[in-house]
């Protein structure tokens, strides 16, 4: 649940009727329970209560860092409400003698404009604020009923909760993105003194505001222009305003005017009043930074102090008779259970005509007698007949709408000759047929127009179960009811908004599984995973409610969602971190976007803006660089290939063609490469330049080379000749990430490019890394308009000879000590290469020396020690020179069986690295959703697995073959030699 605030502001110090006493402001914390959204995103509890006035919340990231709040009440509500003997029911003062007269209001803001929720019409642009020098500001024309208990006045709430529902379907909103005031107004009427007293609650509750991501919207040039966000951050710096007054210094001016919402609030946030602030705020962990924004937003509210005064007047001449009349209908009995007044001058306006309570009340009373026969005619027909319910995203709005489906035939729709009135988006004026005939109910679409049943999209007439779950257009959702025999005691609280979405995303072949989420050893599934999937549950109906709005206005775009990284990992082979994102696609210009989470909910905003302002019959057009619907063109991530780097631990060469698996895992191309170790001049190392030991290179200068050399078949260019690509990798340490050049309207491009790097003592991290990790090579789409990535290379260091240095830490270390100019660290620069070259030149003489060495040691070993016993010293000498001569006719062999060996060992390699690249396939594949699909993959996984293992043996078998053969031949050599 997103963090929430709830104002309860009373202009005097009042003990009120229905036994509500708020005679002391305060500043209230609520640290609700976990939902089951955020239960299901396997989120943990950041927030601690160790007293009733301090909220202590813990960064998930580093849960050494807490920031701890005071205020002036804390409610652990976490593990449920309780009330104490404190609580805010209490008893009137039963020796009170006074009338009190109870109105109640109930208005919505959206959009920055105002709607009254108990008025069954709309008036187009919504009810205008006035301000009056007496009143403040009011709104003009507000519905205000007289009220006689507290049964009413939850029952006006229902209402008007009912007319919200109504609202926020027809404007494709939810009530968390509008604000929500309710105005309870007193007047206590003191008979035996001439005296009255006159008070104002509101309650008002703001709408929920999306915390925008820096990673996501960040540069978006829209980012601030949904009015929801707008009406709360100036609600916030009213706040903030009178915080700074109250402490004392110098505020010029406050911000009331800026907002509707701030308008109606002056009197209860800088005025005559006493106000208390709950904070309703979430423990989970993914609704950290929603919760620390709601926390410091009350921690500045409860600085601001007002000077609360309580309101009388002397009774005028013309009240008094009225007053007579009340106390002789009261009598002695208590008079708070009477009915109650409150001037009508503040909804109707300042010069509205003045009407007696009388009059007032027995209107009310007709209306309530009204509703009360429908809501009991209503209850009737859900006893007896099958209807649709209402599932709405917010829990009070859900089953607050009933359409019940009569005998015979209706269609449903938004046209008012339907016998059932639907609104919403994606909602035609005959959207689809109901049929209840012989006991059994059936729905048919009426032409393309979207059904989906139990997730599923239908086309045809389909029979209705009890229970079943029904989505008319875009994302009006709806639960059937059937008739009373096919009733039980079920709950039907399980199949609330985010039951549907599963079911949808289920049908969608999206789940958890496929994700990729499984165990992590200890029985639990990945919280990340579980979040992304949470993630996608809720971006799943806004990505359909975007079509349907791109739709009706002609722009031609199509959305659908993507999770990023479904199938890549990392260079060792580690998933990363999961991301839902929301391709955007032009059918028109085939142009394509990639927007964060973020940044598409905050488009999705300003599309219903526009989409309103097209129901509403206002002119839509907008300039191209204000239109939400459009981005300029950009670069795209298509996929990644995996080149792994353990050859080149061995010094041998490698030439691959491996794919590029976009987010999906499925191909986008396929890469031809060429990993090759090579000397300082840039000439292939051969056969003989092979180690079998990687740590014989540390410490060792390493040249290598990365050719690029085509990309063939890819999918980007073959749906638009038109495009481009470019690839880019990074390997170790390097600092930034290198390009090809860009290459356009060529299918099959060929690249051509080579780089070599250089490592001038291959350290042992470098050579872990050559031996465990790949090198990634990122393929990027390129469309019109769009700028190419940057193929420069700031900030890289190089040798004299232009090559890229990598494994530079020592260097770096050493070139940064002390404080040098750039003439001296170039000067440090060339005589460190020259004593590294110096340096190589002694290592390699050294190393020809010691293999001479033991040359000669085996060459006199294998002699014999009789025959040095028994020969002259001459014969001795002769005999050293005949073994040097043996020993020149050994080393050739000896080279030529370390150029096999090599030979071996790159074979192997080249098909251990086939093999991990079937592995990792093996690794996304997942099972299908449908049964029948089920036995077909299980039999392509148990070939898979054959074959995978298959390779692998055979590749082993290889290597033992081909090392068993060099032993072999060198035995044989050496006894040949003796």
């Amino acid at each position: 649940m997103s963090s929430e605030l709830l104002f309860i502001t009373n202009s005097s110090v009042l003990r009120l009727p229905f036994g509500l006493n708020l005679s002391k402001g305060a500043n209230e914390v609520n640290s609700m329970g976990r939902n089951e959204r955020e239960k299901n995103s396997g989120s943990k509890c950041v927030i601690s209560m160790h007293s009733r006035t301090t909220t202590t919340i813990q960064d998930p990231k580093n849960p050494e860092h807490m920031k701890t709040f005071t205020f002036d009440l804390a409610y652990w509500s976490h593990n449920g409400f309780q009330v104490d003997q404190d609580g805010v029911f209490i008893s009137a003062d039963p020796n009170s003698i006074f009338a009190s007269q109870v109105t109640f209001s109930m208005l919505e803001i959206y959009n920055e404009q105002v709607r009254d929720l108990l008025s069954r019409t709309k008036k187009p642009g919504g009810l205008k604020v006035r301000e009056d020098h007496q009143l403040g500001f009011y709104v003009e024309g507000l519905k205000s009923v007289p009220c006689e208990n507290y049964a009413q006045i939850e029952r006006l709430m229902e209402q008007g909760t009912k007319v919200r529902t109504t609202a926020s379907t027809n404007m494709n909103t939810s009530s968390s993105r509008s604000h929500m005031v309710i105005t309870i107004q007193f007047k206590q009427v003191f008979l035996d003194r001439d005296l009255t007293k006159q008070s104002s609650i509101n309650l008002v509750d703001l709408a929920g505001s999306e915390r925008q991501k820096s990673s996501g919207s960040e540069g978006d040039r829209l980012k601030e222009g949904s009015r929801v966000n707008l009406s709360l951050t100036n609600l916030g710096n009213v706040i903030s305003a009178l915080a700074d007054a109250a402490l004392g210094k110098k505020v010029l001016h406050v911000p009331y005017r800026d907002s509707v919402l701030t308008k109606l609030l002056q009197s209860a946030l800088g005025g005559n009043s006493r106000t208390a602030l709950i904070a309703a705020i979430s423990p989970a962990d993914i609704c950290y930074e929603e919760t620390l924004s709601t926390l410091r937003y009350a921690e500045r509210a409860k600085k601001i102090r007002n000077k609360a005064v309580v309101n009388t007047s002397k009774l005028m001449r013309e009240s008094r008779a009225e007053n007579s009349k009340l106390l002789l209908r009261c009598g002695n009995s208590r008079i708070t259970e009477q009915p109650a007044y409150w001037p009508a001058e503040r909804g109707l306006g300042p010069r509205a005509p003045q009407r007696t309570w009388a009059h007032l009340l027995a209107r009310a009373r007709e209306e309530w007698r009204q509703q009360y026969e429908a809501v009991a005619q209503e209850r009737q027909m859900m006893k007896t007949s099958p209807h649709l319910l209402n599932i709405n995203e917010d829990p009070q709005l859900t089953g607050v709408l009933k359409y019940f489906i009569q005998a015979g035939s209706c269609d449903a729709g938004q046209s008012a000759s339907n016998a059932i009135t639907l609104q919403g988006l994606g909602i035609s004026d005959k959207h689809a047929s109901f049929t209840n005939l012989d006991g059994q109910v059936a729905v048919t679409p009426h032409s393309k127009c979207k059904v989906v049943v139990n997730g599923v999209p239908i086309t045809t007439k389909t029979r209705l179960q009890h229970l079943d779950r029904i989505i008319l257009g875009s994302n009006s959702a709806y639960l059937y009811i059937g008739f009373p025999s096919e009733r039980g005691n079920e709950d039907l609280g399980r199949f609330d908004y985010d039951f549907f979405q599963l079911e949808r995303a289920a049908a969608e072949g999206v789940s958890v599984d496929k994700l990729g989420a499984g165990n992590s050893g200890d029985g639990k599934a990945d919280p990340s995973v579980l979040a992304v999937f949470q993630d996608y549950l809720k971006l799943m109906p806004l990505v359909a409610e975007a079509n349907q709005m791109s739709e009706e206005l002609k722009k031609e775009l199509k959305m659908e969602l993507k999770v990023k990284n479904l199938a890549s990992s990392d260079s060792r082979g580690y998933d990363l971190q999961k991301e839902v994102m929301v391709k955007v696609t032009n059918q028109r210009t085939h142009e394509v976007w990639m927007w964060s989470k973020a940044k598409f909910i905050n488009r999705k905003f300003l599309m219903e803006e526009l989409y309103q302002s097209f129901l509403d019959g206002e002119d839509r057009h907008v300039a191209q660089e204000d239109d939400p619907f459009w981005d300029p063109a950009e670069a795209i991530h298509l996929g990644s290939a995996h080149i792994w780097l353990q050859s080149l631990a061995y010094c041998m060469e490698m030439e691959e063609q491996v794919e590029f698996l976009n987010c999906d895992g499925l191909e986008e191309a396929v890469l031809h490469v060429h990993v090759t170790p090579c000397s300082p001049a840039g000439q292939a190392c051969g056969e003989e330049d092979v180690v079998t030991d990687p740590w014989e290179l540390l410490g060792k200068r390493m040249d290598f080379q990365i050719h690029i050399v085509r990309c063939l078949g890819a999918q980007w260019l073959k749906e638009d000749a038109e495009r481009g690509i470019q690839m880019g990798y990074k390997i170790y340490d390097l600092p930034h990430t290198l390009y090809t050049k860009p290459v356009w309207k060529v299918v099959n491009p060929q690249i051509e490019e080579s780089v070599q790097f250089t490592a001038l003592n291959a350290s042992q991290d470098f050579l872990n890394y050559l031996q465990t990790n790949a090198l990634i090579v990122d393929l990027w789409g390129l469309q019109e308009g769009c700028t190419a990535l940057s193929c420069s290379q700031p900030g890289l260091m190089v040798t004299g000879e232009g090559h890229i240095l990598v494994d530079t830490k020592k260097t770096a270390t050493v070139m940064d000590t002390g404080q040098t100019t750039p003439t001296q660290t170039s000067e440090l620069y060339l005589k460190l290469l020259k004593l590294e070259r110096e340096t190589e030149l002694l290592r390699n003489i050294n190393r020809a020396l010691r293999e001479e060495n033991v040359s000669l040691r085996e060459s006199l070993e294998k002699t014999g020690p009789r025959q040095q016993a028994h020969k002259h010293p001459d014969t001795l000498k002769i005999s050293g020179m005949t073994t040097d001569r043996e020993m020149n006719q050994v080393c050739p062999q000896q080279a030529s069986y370390d150029g096999e060996f090599a030979k071996a060992l790159k074979v192997f390699y080249q098909s251990m690295n086939v093999t991990r690249g079937q592995f990792l396939k093996l690794r996304h594949y997942k099972p299908p959703e449908d049964d029948h699909m089920l036995r077909p993959f299980v039999l392509q996984q148990s070939q898979m697995l054959r074959d995978f293992g298959d390779l692998l043996e055979s590749s082993l078998w290889k290597l033992k073959n081909d090392v068993a053969l060099i032993v072999k031949k060198k035995r044989e050599c050496l006894l040949q030699g003796e």
